[in-house]
């Protein structure tokens, strides 16, 4: 069996070094020998001086911070609105509890093993990685195209962390706490197909040739390990590719893929291992009692041989080997004893389907036009795609798992609202996916979106929308691996409960990623995409002591400037809640406002278009 990996070039790593995607890019220094493999094989790895203390790119001055070599520690008042009833009476109290975060500093060399490495999604996420730590450029008809993290709310996106003395002050999401980097992440993998990732990358047909030609030599010594392949989960379609699969009982194959774990890690030298699935959608499986209802059931299950779907054998093995388990497609997979199990073991579980197109969308609009007053009554939404994922949702029971996960993503939306929606009142939502394999991974999406608006007229928004699936699909991937092992290094305690604890093993910090996100019992399911970013930006500002974006900009909001007497900027001299830069004019559609101005020099007339 060959074992393969791929991680970053990276660099020193300790205080005073900077690793953020400016200091990025630089061609690997060599390939590292062969190691770990029966026949022999060259692993593309991160040296170890890539695991270190990141150097924070900013420093919060406050009582309330500690920076230490281990640690970020910092005491954060989360502040809360607790409604009630009493004698007919609606009591609205604000509550508020002291919190102390303390955020590990030092950073792992992460290995991520991808189950359906060989897949569209798995070979883009692969060769993505590996262009950006090659820094690899190639020509396209409209132009060269250089490798980037853009689609990465990590990488890619900003985050404000207050004002400054010319205004907002913004650094990348990545640089708010210390995260791994993509391009440090050792990949490895199992496929039910057994071409090495080079030919699955050609197959797949989602990148550039000239980029394919520039990655093949790296990407042809890459061979997924044998996976499992249950054929009744999956579309009968599949069966052409099942050319590498495990043998054995459910028990010895759960067994293997724990080896299988094992030896990833001991060969590559990473420091974590976080498995995820981004192989087919199974359909979904019954919940039954004695079956799959708790752990010691499951686990009886598997050993009996009963009916577990391959993606909870997978589960199962990665919980035992305590690594975080990630799932990327829209069937049940954490039925209640894998959920169960991972919270007897404490490791993290967190899914369902990757959010990365039409449902990112709609979660986005539907928020907008509830939140804007108006009652959306109808939404069809339209796909067809031609890649071997629309080939395997033509199945009508696969089908059906994709339809409930991109159903649901707006119920959340329509019970915030009862002026609008009775207790059972909703749109009517239909979802259709249909298989057109000349389209290949460009994935088209047409929505039509029906609202009703004032004295009974009616608002009808159509979208058409063209998604490559899996160049969407693969910055998701590394932002849920970056952030669920950013999560296992944040602990935190209260007042009132002062033992340290992580956060719950369902991980729901990283919604915003998932169409169907997995919440703990009795959780609220939060769908609307605004809110899903807020959630992770504001938990990643409390572990720095920052209070939350709130928008309201208050200091911009009033008549005469206020000056803040808590807060004392260096040399003394208090830090006023406007920044120190010439007034700005009050402004009407683009214009100043005519005698609202503050004291000043003469300004000229004011010109509008057409007036003589």
């Amino acid at each position: 069996m060959e074992s393969f990996g791929l991680g970053g070039a990276g660099g020193g790593a300790g205080p005073g070094s900077r690793l953020s995607g400016g200091s990025r890019g630089e061609a690997p220094a060599a390939l590292a020998s062969p190691r770990g493999a029966a026949t022999g094989t060259g692993l593309l790895r991160a040296p170890r001086s890539a695991r270190g203390t990141m150097a924070e790119t900013f420093l919060v001055e406050s009582p309330d911070v500690t920076y230490s070599k281990d640690f970020i520690e910092a005491k954060y008042t989360y502040s809360t609105v607790h409604v009630c009833k009493e004698n007919g009476v609606t009591k609205v109290r604000p509550c508020s509890t002291r919190f102390t975060f303390r955020t590990g500093r030092q950073v792992p060399r992460l290995g991520l093993m991808l189950v359906g490495w060989g897949g569209n999604n798995g070979t883009t996420v692969t060769a993505a990685v590996l262009a950006n730590r090659l820094g690899l450029s190639w020509m396209t008809k409209t132009g060269r195209k250089k490798a980037n993290y853009y689609g990465s709310l990590l990488q890619a996106s900003t985050v404000c962390l207050g004002t400054g003395p010319t205004g907002d002050v913004y650094v990348p999401f990545r640089d708010l706490l210390p995260m791994v980097h993509p391009n440090d992440i050792v990949f490895d993998g199992w496929d039910i197909s057994s071409l090495n990732l080079a030919e699955a990358m050609r197959r797949a047909e989602v990148l550039d040739w000239p980029l394919q030609e520039q990655l093949w030599p790296h990407m042809e010594k890459m061979k997924p390990r044998p996976s499992i392949y249950i054929p009744e989960f999956i579309a009968a379609n599949q069966e052409e590719r099942a050319d590498n699969v495990l043998r054995g009982s459910k028990a010895e194959q759960v067994e293997q893929i724990r080896r299988d774990i094992r030896d990833f890690r001991e060969s590559s030298g990473v420091d974590k291992v976080i498995v995820l699935w981004t192989a087919n959608t199974e359909r979904f499986c019954d919940v039954v009692p004695g079956l799959n209802d708790t752990a010691d059931n499951l686990l009886r299950a598997i050993e009996r041989g009963l009916e577990v779907s391959p993606s909870t054998l997978f589960a199962v093995a990665s919980i035992l080997e305590g690594c975080a388990y990630i799932n990327g497609s829209p069937q049940n997979t954490f039925v209640p004893g894998a959920v169960e199990l991972a919270a007897q073991r404490r490791v993290f579980i967190c899914g369902d389907d990757f959010k990365s197109g039409q449902t990112k969308l709609k979660s986005v609009l539907v928020d907008f036009l509830v939140g804007a007053g108006l009652k959306t009554k109808s939404i069809v939404s339209y796909n067809h795609l031609g890649n071997n994922d629309g080939k395997n949702l033509s199945a009508p029971q696969q089908f059906r798992s994709k339809e409930i996960s991109k159903s649901n993503v707006v119920d959340d939306t329509v019970q915030a609202n009862p002026v609008l929606y009775g207790p059972h009142d909703k749109p009517d939502h239909c979802v259709v996916i249909k298989y057109v394999p000349y389209v290949g991974d460009s994935k088209r999406a047409l929505d039509e979106y029906t609202s009703e608006i004032m004295m009974g007229g009616t608002n009808t928004i159509v979208i058409h929308n063209t998604c490559e699936d899996s160049l969407l699909a693969s910055p998701i991937i590394l932002d849920l691996a970056i952030l669920t092992e950013l999560c296992q290094r944040i602990t935190f305690c209260t007042e009132g409960d002062p033992e340290f604890q992580g956060f719950h093993s369902v991980l729901s910090i990283v919604a915003f990623l998932c169409k169907a996100p997995l919440v703990p019992e009795g959780t609220p399911v939060v769908n609307a995409l605004f809110r899903q970013r807020s959630c992770i930006e504001n938990i990643l500002r409390a572990c720095l002591g920052l209070p939350p974006q709130n928008h309201m900009l208050l200091e911009h909001k009033m008549q005469r400037p206020a000056l803040s007497p808590k807060r004392a900027c260096p040399g003394g001299a208090a830090c006023p809640l406007t920044p120190k830069k010439a007034a700005t004019p009050p402004q009407l559609n683009g214009h100043p406002c005519p005698g609202t101005a503050r004291p000043g020099p003469p300004r000229p007339p004011l010109h509008i278009d057409g007036a003589n």
